[in-house]
């Protein structure tokens, strides 16, 4: 008997797309032939916006990009500037940034595997990992202010060094997070609907991860080892000790071991900077770059006056072009930066690992049921502020 293809529009509203996402799907019958994804609802022009500004007044762009990893989304354009200037940090605030780069992707994940959950059917993990993720950001507000779009990195370190109270709040969450996440481990591996939905479901081979430029664990959960953490280490990574999860039959549960295992890792991170963290400077040497310290700024004259200049005319920053990736929650974040030398970037382009690895989803997903399609967006874990930049 003759078929009919069937043309579906899911989204740019829908609850499994978190965020404004299009696909028109075609299918035959309920089976998924092709799939178009449509983007650009949220393209607010960051990259072309970056031009306009000196480096300090750029940064604040790029953590609207992934809601949910802002400081990674800030670590990487720092890096980047860092890279351009020649400057290192000084070891307290390189540490600092790797102790809130790790928290953050533990925040990460736990939105990732709350709402994965959800869409599949179980919804106690989602009320237990957003009972966990506000442990983080009530870090956050200590240290940034802000618990959403926070930023606390800057060009040369930190905006301020660590409140009182810090170290005592991430002494809790490395001495209960392990037994959450034997929770949630209790709650979904064995699950007989879990296992349905995710086994042999998104099926993507090493080759074709590569082939697409898939990064994050998205990659690693088909056997790829690469993280670069590890392979092309930046902020003192070399100096941590870490497993690189991956899977082995490139599926949607095997990308879930590998960020479960890899939550794990990220509170063995932590606490080995922890005990990395010794008292000194959080900002280089570098007075034309730095914002001069707020006691400075409130008490003299001279220290007002160097901070409105940063401020308002920025630092050149010389002739060059750099990039630096980031191992971002979601895979490679990347920043593409040129200088002509003056206070402003001449041109910022970066690779946003959720747009990379949303190319692949009809690779991923074709010759599935259309129900199985909302396990392939979870899988993904996608953010839609970084696709559409």
């Amino acid at each position: 008997m003759a078929s009919e293809i069937m043309t579906l529009n899911m989204g740019p509203q829908h609850p499994s797309t978190h965020g404004v996402l299009r696909l028109v799907v075609e299918l035959d019958g309920e089976v998924i032939q092709k799939i178009t994804p449509h983007i650009g609802y949220l393209h607010r022009g960051i990259e072309k916006l970056s031009e306009h500004r000196t480096y300090h007044q750029a940064l604040p762009l790029t953590d609207r990009m992934d809601y949910l990893a802002p400081m990674h989304n800030n670590l990487g354009y720092v890096l980047a500037v860092e890279k351009l200037l020649g400057i290192e940090v000084p070891e307290r605030a390189e540490t600092i940034r790797v102790i809130m780069a790790e928290l953050t992707r533990l925040k990460s994940h736990l939105v990732w595997i709350a709402c994965h959950a959800l869409d599949i059917g179980a919804m106690t993990v989602f009320i237990y990992a957003f009972r966990e993720r506000e442990k983080i950001m009530e870090l956050y507000e200590m240290v940034s202010g802000a618990r959403m779009t926070s930023n606390y990195f800057r060009v040369g370190g930190l905006s301020r060094d660590l409140p009182a109270g810090f170290e005592s709040a991430v002494q809790e969450i490395l001495d209960t997070f392990p037994g959450h996440f034997d929770t949630y481990e209790g709650l979904l591996t064995k699950n007989t609907i879990w296992l349905q939905r995710t086994i042999g479901n998104g099926v993507i081979s090493a080759d074709d991860a590569i082939d697409f430029g898939i990064s994050g664990p998205a990659l690693r959960g088909s056997g790829v080892d690469f993280d670069l953490r590890r392979d092309l280490p930046y902020s003192g990574y070399e100096k941590y000790d870490f497993k690189v999860p991956v899977g082995e039959n490139c599926d949607t549960f095997d990308r879930y071991k590998v960020r479960l295992v890899e939550m794990r890792e990220a509170v063995k991170i932590i606490d080995q900077a922890m005990k990395r963290l010794k008292p000194g400077p959080i900002l280089a040497d570098a007075p034309q770059v730095c914002y001069p310290p707020k006691e400075s700024v409130y008490n003299s004259i001279e220290g007002l006056i160097h901070h409105f200049k940063i401020a308002s005319e920025g630092f050149p920053v010389p002739e060059g072009e750099v990039y630096q990736g980031v191992e971002n929650p979601k895979g490679e974040l990347g920043y593409y930066m040129v200088s002509d030398g003056g206070s402003k970037p001449y041109r910022m382009r970066v690779r946003p690992p959720s747009f990379v690895n949303l190319g692949a989803i009809e690779k991923m997903a074709k010759g599935s049921m259309i129900a199985d399609l909302v396990a392939v967006i979870g899988t993904l874990d996608i953010v839609l502020g970084e696709i559409d930049r």
